[in-house]
Order: structure tokens, then sequence, then C-alpha cells
């Protein structure tokens, strides 16, 4: 059972380096905050942990780790704690694993308020049941002020990858089709909006979204997808041309197909960005063969988080330029892997 906040064990309204010190006070935070939302099985220092899905012969076992630093840690559209969620669980999801278990460690600065705590452990609890996985164990430490910023959030996670499911960048072939399902640098865009250094102002929220169900769902329809990545730092242009490396190919896209905001491409030529080199939180970009395309797309559009997917290129035979993009003009220019910070914290 949830525990009655009207009963709090907590005093004051803020954390303290006690609260980190493995006593009577961090356990009543870890207990108020942590436990008593995520609910994981058994109060033991490791989950243990059971499914069918692990038997099925020729199942594999898929786990990812990663951390997770934004500023301001709540945004427009999501914070830290929805972020590690959907982060982890995307790319479980992109390497075709059905993710299933969550852990979560949190840095946490003196000082942080404990509303703030609840409100983002509360974002990570939606997220993760919506994903349909269960955060089932972590960890808590407290640093002193201005040791970190504000708070960290590490999770890993273990998903089941099913028997005869096998993608990966290595596998993109000439002549495969990019899709993308949505808009691009929404959540770049949101970030950079909400710290107000640069005094802009936009509409524009985070896409930061879990991709699991949709992942599930282009497999079903397109069994022959090659490979997904979810384009976080670096932005979709970094995540092509990783699988391009890998794949051996040359990725062309078309400048006029890529689709990014009004707003997000308004804000980017102001700034001197590019938003092909923007964040991205729900956003992932697969490759599949020419002829499964239209049933990926049509798959993906049946759900929230793939309403706005659309080719944005293909792969061609390697040339001397990973990824490239034709200009509206009818020239090309290199789309290279992002070099030094576009924005810093971001995800």
């Amino acid at each position: 059972m949830k525990m009655d906040r009207s009963i709090s064990r907590l005093r004051g309204d803020r954390v303290t380096l006690a609260h980190g010190g493995g006593g009577r006070a961090m356990r009543d935070l870890i207990e108020e905050i942590f436990t008593g939302v995520f609910q994981p099985p058994g109060n033991e220092d490791q989950a243990r942990l059971t499914s069918a899905a692990l038997q099925e012969p020729g199942a594999q076992l898929a786990f990812t780790t990663d951390g997770y630093v934004v500023t301001p840690v709540e945004f427009p559209g999501g914070d830290i704690g929805k972020i590690a969620v959907c982060g982890t669980v995307n790319d479980l999801a992109v390497g075709g694993a059905r993710p299933l278990w969550l852990s979560a460690s949190f840095i946490i600065e003196e000082g942080c308020e404990f509303d703030l705590l609840r409100r983002i452990v509360a974002s990570m609890a939606r997220e993760a049941e919506a994903a349909g996985v269960a955060i089932v164990t972590g960890d808590t430490k407290v640093v002193e002020k201005g040791s970190c910023d504000t708070v960290f959030v590490t999770t890993s996670g273990v998903g089941v990858i099913p028997p005869g499911r096998d993608i990966g960048a290595a596998k993109i072939r000439p002549g495969d089709v990019a899709i993308v399902n949505g808009v691009l640098g929404d959540h770049g865009a949101a970030i950079l909006a909400a710290r107000g250094d640069l005094a802009l102002s936009t509409p524009v929220q985070s896409d930061c979204a879990a991709l699991g169900h949709l992942m599930e769902a282009v497999l079903a329809a397109a069994p022959d997808v090659r490979a997904a990545r979810d384009a976080t730092r670096g932005g979709i242009a970094s995540a092509l041309n990783e699988m391009a490396a890998e794949a051996g190919v040359t990725v062309e896209l078309r400048d006029e197909d890529v689709p990014v905001r009004a707003e997000v491409r308004g804000m980017c030529e102001i700034l001197g960005l590019d938003p092909l080199y923007l964040a991205n939180e729900g956003r992932l970009v697969l490759f599949v063969p020419e002829a499964q395309a239209e049933a990926a797309l049509a798959a993906m559009r049946r759900l929230p988080e793939g309403e706005g997917a659309t080719v944005i290129g293909r792969a061609v035979e390697a040339g001397r330029i990973p990824v490239l993009t034709r200009t509206a003009f009818g020239g090309t220019r290199i789309v290279d892997m992002l070099v030094g910070e576009q924005l810093p914290r971001i995800c």
C-alpha cells in the first residue's frame, strides 16, 4: 500500500545530508518518497525476478544503463524522471527487446525540495506503468550542496528479445527506407526555451515518450525491420552517422522531407543551430525494406507516438560521405557527426 502522506515522517521540506547517512532519516526518505510509490517486490538488496518470456528457446536478455542530467529538471512536456524511464525503455525497444524491469539510482543535492522529488518519482511511476515496465530496485545518495545540479538519475533496464528477432545497424542494405516517427528537435528546443537564458519564448513541448509499444507495432507490421535508433543527444544526424558507419552505406536525406516544426526551425535560424542535431527524447529512426515501408508507416501512425511518421530518406551504396542531404536548391550538403556541444544537459 502507498504511504498516507498525512502521517509523513519527513521533517522540514528539503533534503539534508542526514537523509544520505544510512540512518532513520534515510530510511524515511526512501520509504516515503521512493519505495512507497514504486512498490518494488521484496525489500532485499537485489530484485529477484522471473518471466515466462525468458524461458522461450532462443530468447535473449537485453540490458542497458544510462545516466540522466538535465537543466531545468522540470520542463514543458516532462521532467528528469520521465526522461529516465522513457530513455531506458527506448534503448531496449530499438534493439527489438520487450522492456520488463528498471532500476533507478538517485544522486540528490542537499537542499532539494521533497515536493520536487515527489513529482519526479510520481512521473516515473506513471511512465513505467504506461510503458509496461516495473521499477524493481534502486539506490539513493545525498551529496553536499553544489556537488550536483538538484538531482541526477541513473536507470538500468532489462528486457527480452523474442526468439528469431535480430535487428541491428549492420543489417541495413542499399535501397532500405529511413523512417522517423514524428517531428524532430522538439526536446532540444523545449529545454533551450525553458532555461530562459536567451529571452526566447516558444510553445514547443518536449517529445519525451516511451516507444516500446510503437516498436512492437512496427515489428508486427513490418517483420523485416533492419535497424532502429532513438535520436537523443546529437539528434538524428548523429544517429544516422552511427548507423551508416556500421552498415557500410550512405544515407541520403532530403531537406524538405525532414519534419521540423516552424517554431523549432525559426529558433534554430535565430541561434545558428541545425535541427538535425537537436536532441529528441521520443523519436526514433528505423530502416525497413522499401516493400514494407507503407506497412511500417501505417502501424506507427495508428499510435499517438507515431502520428507524424514519415519517410526522410534511404540507404544507398556507400560513398565517401556517410550521410548527406539534398537541399531545396538542388545541391547537397554533408551531415556530419556533431562536433562539440550544441546544447548542454539535455537528457
